[in-house]
């Protein structure tokens, strides 16, 4: 098994809508984004670091920002609740040019 290089939180919202109450239930649920040296994973996908061309943050606040992951299939987003250029900054290191 592969060493964890970083580690970002991000956060995933669901919104659930109780008919019997007529109510909006807002779930927040927090999971992380793991680097390795050949990879990127979350909870239910692995990015192999040949197939992600960049990372990208747009900050929103004092609420944290979007990370976003550019790959070979498309622009992956992620909500996240801090900075997220030190885990970019270690993936540039790792970036298979």
């Amino acid at each position: 098994m592969s060493k964890v290089l970083a580690v970002q939180k991000y956060m995933v919202v669901k919104r659930e809508l109780d008919f019997m109450d007529f109510k909006q239930k807002i779930i927040k649920e927090e999971r992380n984004m793991y680097l390795y040296h050949d990879k990127i994973t979350t909870k239910y996908h692995e990015f192999p670091l040949k197939t992600v061309f960049d990372i990208s943050y747009k900050p929103l606040g004092k609420d944290g920002g979007i990370l976003y992951l550019h790959t070979n299939k498309g622009v992956f987003s992620y909500h996240v609740d801090s900075d997220a250029l030190t885990f970019i900054k270690i993936f540039k290191q790792y970036q298979i040019k």
